[in-house]
């Protein structure tokens, strides 16, 4: 993880409006889920690609050339995208956004399944300082 999810305090302030995923370019893009491509090609001079989920919420993904075509379906781990350069992190990175609505971010993270935690028995391990 390069950057973490940090929502700014107000819809026009400043924040981080997704998480930064370390990668190299080159690296392929899979779907977060199943959907519809919503818009695939440059904003700003950076190749975009975002996907329209089930019940409506929206996933972006940048930069990257997209593999699919806008109104295209898609499925869940389906290759999407390839990343390219020209993110805004220090070494190449993807980074991932999550919208509901027409401009509110999400943390992308919360799509992705919670681990389960598991405890290490208590008994029969190495006793020592060292």
């Amino acid at each position: 993880m390069a950057r973490w999810w940090d929502p700014p305090p107000t819809p026009y302030a400043a924040g981080h409006r997704g998480v930064d995923l370390s990668a190299p370019v080159g690296e392929r893009v899979r779907a977060v889920g199943p959907g519809r491509v919503h818009y695939a090609g440059q904003v700003a001079g950076r190749g975009v690609l975002s996907l329209t989920l089930p019940g409506g919420l929206r996933t972006t993904y940048e930069p990257v050339r997209p593999l699919v075509a806008e109104g295209e379906e898609v499925t869940a781990g389906q290759e999407v995208a390839v990343l390219t350069a020209g993110s805004h992190c220090p070494a190449p990175c993807l980074h991932w956004g999550l919208l509901t609505g027409e401009n509110t971010y999400l943390d992308p993270l919360a799509l992705l399944p919670r681990p389960t935690p598991r405890l290490l028995p208590t008994t029969g391990l190495p006793q020592g300082g060292g």
